[in-house]
């Protein structure tokens, strides 16, 4: 597995107290970082992730915020640079979705779904800007959806294709924006990953994604002969050629 030399790095990843999050976070710890576990309300579970974190030799925090409001935002990011420095890795994973048809979804969900992608990327992001700027040096890796470069089109769960197309033309937009100033800005896009809900019986390979194929993509961004890549989007989804609808 491709391992960045990430020691003395400050590593934000959102969403990190469960699932692909979790994953990501304790990956780029083994890679010498040191972490900021974020979660909004599972208290519990990000303290455990902490303590994952600090047993692979990592200096790890906890960060609680809501990543679509501007002000709970600005106080986990001043957290993490009071107790670790400035973030110099960023991963954007927090991404809600809402699996019904779009005519079944409230207003108040769909929107929740539009915000935690769209927003909460957006202001991460905005956030971490600054400090990567001044230093020369940042890394941000967006997850998004396998479906945005593909054109999937599917009256259920609506709100997460249109929030991940979003993600990636954010991304797009970002990269070209930070071109001078030694920062990168990359996606990763995974299908279905083992800790999904559903399993379509069509899977592509036979399996869904495992955590490890989606953090490997994730490291990869990460490594310094990496560097030049920016504005890239890497579909972890095994060949998957979704049907149109």
């Amino acid at each position: 597995m491709i391992a960045p030399d990430l020691d003395g790095r400050v590593a934000l990843v959102t969403g990190s107290s469960k699932g692909i999050g979790r994953e990501l976070l304790l990956s780029l710890a083994d890679c010498g970082a040191d972490m900021a576990v974020h979660y909004r309300s599972s208290d519990e579970t990000a303290r455990a992730v902490v303590e994952s974190a600090r047993q692979r030799g990592a200096d790890a925090t906890l960060a609680q915020g809501d990543v679509t409001d501007p002000a709970s935002v600005n106080d986990l990011f001043s957290t993490v640079e009071a107790d670790l420095g400035s973030v110099d890795v960023l991963v954007n994973n927090v991404g809600p979705f809402a699996p019904d048809h779009w005519e079944e979804i409230s207003f108040e969900r769909w929107n929740a779904v539009l915000h935690g992608n769209i927003n909460g990327t957006y202001l991460c992001s905005k956030r971490a800007l600054p400090e990567m700027r001044e230093r020369g040096f940042g890394r941000i890796v967006n997850v998004g959806y396998s479906s945005s470069e593909k054109g999937l089109v599917n009256p259920e769960n609506t709100p997460y294709f249109i929030a991940k197309a979003g993600v990636l033309m954010f991304t797009r937009m970002l990269a070209a924006d930070t071109q001078d100033d030694g920062i990168t800005v990359n996606a990763v896009s995974p299908y279905v990953v083992e800790n999904s809900d559903v399993f379509p019986d069509d899977l592509p390979r036979g399996r869904p994604a495992r955590f490890e194929d989606v953090t490997q993509a994730v490291r990869f961004f990460l490594d310094e002969d990496s560097n030049y890549l920016s504005g890239v989007n890497v579909k972890v989804d095994g060949g998957w050629l979704p049907e149109t609808v």
